[in-house]
């Protein structure tokens, strides 16, 4: 929830647009998983600098003992891209499932079963869409999702072939820690690409994460 509405609240500062594809709601509390779009100029450029794990130590409001906890979440960004037509997609490899709409969507809680889930059987890819009013209206959106995560996945698998290919051997992993917000037994966010870092938690999680972003693009330079 804390990082939801930081990439929120920066997208705001940004004058960004967002809309919410998927929001599902956490068993005892916080989220589970959610999917934004976000349009504006540069925005991919920016926010592909945000990929990876981010790691949150603080002392959890839901501790009766007010113990410290450490929690991870993945954050994923994939660039809209254009209809390829040379990602095709065979229906017989897409598992559909449908269910009721949860959580917080911007047009609030559907009562029919128009949510979509689309799982990609080949790549175990699994995309979903809840915002839209209808069930064609979100498989759609899914759909276009599916297709950008595929055609990402292509260009990544070709980016490490052609390293193999030169002999550089990059440890591209997902599970990659890229960002500390520490708000217990001290405060501290840091970022362990660049080795960036601040005391002021409280303005990071307010959406102020543009000194990361930029130390990190300027050690792309």
């Amino acid at each position: 929830m804390m990082l939801y509405r930081m990439y929120m609240r920066w997208c705001e500062k940004k004058n960004y647009k967002v809309e919410l594809l998927d929001y599902q709601d956490g068993e005892e509390a916080g989220i589970k998983s959610a999917s934004i779009r976000v349009k504006g100029t540069n925005a991919y450029g920016y926010l592909k600098n945000e990929k990876g794990v981010h790691r949150l130590v603080r002392l959890s409001p839901f501790d009766s003992n007010n113990r410290r906890h450490t929690s991870f979440a993945s954050i994923e960004v994939t660039p809209e891209i254009e209809q390829d037509s040379t990602i095709e997609i065979d229906e017989k490899d897409l598992k559909i499932d449908v269910y009721r709409s949860s959580g917080c969507g911007g047009q609030g809680v559907n009562t029919t079963d128009s949510a979509v889930r689309i799982t990609h059987l080949p790549t175990k890819i699994v995309v979903t869409c809840q915002n839209e009013r209808s069930q064609i209206q979100n498989k759609e959106q899914a759909m276009k999702v599916l297709r950008n995560k595929l055609l990402v996945k292509r260009l990544e698998e070709q980016s490490q072939e052609l390293n193999a290919i030169k002999g550089n051997q990059m440890n591209i992993e997902f599970g990659s820690q890229i960002r500390s917000y520490v708000m217990h037994p001290y405060s501290m966010v840091k970022d362990h690409r660049t080795n960036e870092e601040t005391s002021n938690v409280t303005k990071v999680l307010d959406g102020d994460i543009d000194l990361f972003i930029e130390s990190n693009l300027k050690r792309g330079l």
